[in-house]
């Protein structure tokens, strides 16, 4: 896009990004690149929506001066309008989807250039079941809709060289072609910002020979391909865990063998080697006695998976456990850009209920703290409010700390003995439909993904789960009953307020099981 003593409207460029990942410098960065080259240039910010951690619509709009007849001057707009913007920059695959719905994005006329990284919106993150958006789709989606299309790990690119992703956003852009201006013209305003410059032009290096390979067809897979790619390489596991590994090796089908690596490294960390060594011989008896058809194969991968979930509940020992841990520090660290001038706090708010603080304690003195009144009525009175705890501190670290250390007491626990008799039965009905109703069994097994979560999440998801269990013996014989066990478990899932999922299973018939 090269500007003549012709052009007759402004070169348009949205930057959507959310708080903290550098759009607003980024904007700066193109107007100071505009005005330093011959161009007027206004840029305005729009906020969004806070669920977003503050993502913002950044408008910059470009005139050339030498387009500019004598004595009049070019009209700006405040903000981006449908169909007519040049270039969408997004910080993240969901902020490119963003521009999508709004209709920034023309087939005719936009480059989109896009990170293809995911940071998980809240409304993601608090479903009951996957609530994630389909990557794969919005890749395509976007691909689709625009008239040229480059998609990177810019983010992971960034944090190599210890920069923001606008600079690197800003490389694949200069790569583009789409803006009048050389590459050392790019640079130039980096330099002249005089913060992060070294960072700053390592990143905006990467990304530009990056975008400039993807534009010659040099880059052989996709954003989507490459995480498919390194999702599918096997799970290494330590020298403690190769006993366990030759047996799944040894014993087990190979379309369930990353699921199970997966799962003993996870209940090797959740509790111990025997307790994953248990997790195998829970699901032998099905590896066995499934199918090889493709349906067996689907289900002994689910069960691996689901029984891995479960046995390693999220209980006040584990979540004591996931807070103090080193890589969570340095994660919230790397998040906030902790520099080494900087002091960080981290504070947690904690409010166990009566039933969790039971839940910890061994089985008869769980059991006797919830049948004694005036015991729960006085706990409450410690814990209605809930309190703030800094692991940061030294106090607050030594507290987690000890609750953290009650693991080699859970097995004793009272949450512990629940839950394995929950799965215990869980396993019992899989194995009694496995023979007659294959299909219908694995929508049991995939029932599991109900039993998630902590507190309130789990106790609407285990409210859920008994209901479908206890309706399942008076449907399960009918043609459609894998199909039905899905279509209960999906609305379950999608209703926080159980609200529908009581009306589906009153029209059903099956309510009088609740």
């Amino acid at each position: 896009m090269h500007p003549t003593n012709s052009q007759t409207h402004a070169i348009t460029i949205a930057i959507l990004a959310m708080g903290g990942e550098g759009g607003g410098v980024l904007a700066d960065w193109l107007v100071d690149l505009a005005e330093h080259n011959g161009f007027v240039a206004q840029t305005t910010s729009v906020p969004g929506v806070a669920q977003r951690t503050g993502a913002t619509v950044y408008y910059l709009e470009m005139f050339a001066k030498s387009s500019i007849p004598e004595g009049r001057q070019p009209v700006f707009a405040l903000s981006p309008f449908p169909g007519q913007v040049d270039i969408v920059l997004a910080s993240e695959l969901m902020e490119a989807g963003r521009a999508l719905q709004r209709g920034l994005v023309h087939p005719q006329r936009t480059t989109l250039i896009t990170s293809s990284h995911r940071v998980y919106a809240m409304t993601e993150r608090i479903a009951m079941g996957d609530g994630r958006m389909d990557s794969e789709k919005l890749l395509a989606g976007a691909k689709a809709a625009a008239h040229r299309f480059i998609a990177a790990d810019f983010s992971a690119m960034a944090e190599n060289f210890g920069s923001l992703i606008g600079p690197a956003l800003y490389g694949a852009l200069a790569a583009s072609g789409q803006l009048p201006f050389t590459r050392a013209q790019f640079e130039a305003t980096i330099q002249r910002g005089g913060i992060g410059v070294k960072a700053s032009l390592q990143a905006f290096a990467a990304a530009y020979q990056e975008a400039q390979e993807q534009l010659e067809g040099k880059t052989s897979t996709s954003a989507s391909e490459q995480a498919a790619n390194a999702s599918a390489q096997p799970l290494a596991v330590g020298p403690r865990l190769q006993a366990l590994a030759q047996t799944i090796q040894a014993e087990f089908r190979p379309c369930a063998h990353k699921h199970l690596l997966a799962g003993i490294a996870r209940l090797t960390d959740y509790q111990n080697e025997s307790y994953a060594a248990l997790y195998l011989d829970r699901l032998l008896p099905l590896n066995q006695k499934a199918s090889d058809s493709a349906t067996g194969d689907q289900l002994v991968s689910e069960a691996a998976r689901h029984l891995a979930l479960w046995m390693s509940y999220e209980d006040t020992v584990r979540v004591a456990d996931l807070k103090i841990r080193r890589s969570r520090f340095d994660r919230v660290s790397q998040e906030v850009k902790q520099s080494t001038e900087q002091y960080l706090d981290i504070n947690e708010f904690l409010h166990p209920r009566v039933e969790e603080i039971a839940d910890t304690m061994p089985a008869p003195i769980g059991r006797w703290l919830l049948r004694s009144t005036w015991a729960r009525q006085l706990l409450a009175r410690f814990t209605q409010k809930g309190r703030i705890v800094k692991t940061t501190s030294l106090r607050g670290y030594l507290l987690l700390y000890a609750i953290a250390s009650l693991r080699v007491t859970r097995p004793y626990s009272l949450r512990f003995e629940h839950e394995q008799e929950r799965i215990n039965a869980w396993l019992t009905s899989v194995d009694s439909l496995l023979q007659t109703h294959e299909e219908l069994a694995l929508q049991v097994v995939k029932a599991q993904q109900l039993v998630k979560g902590y507190g309130d999440t789990h106790s609407r998801g285990w409210r859920n789960f008994q209901r479908l269990m206890r309706a399942l013996p008076f449907f399960q014989n009918e043609p459609d009953a894998a199909n039905k066990l899905q279509q209960l478990q999906k609305i379950a899932l999608s209703d926080d307020s159980e609200q529908e999922f009581l009306t589906r299973l009153k029209a059903e018939g099956l309510l009088h099981c609740d």
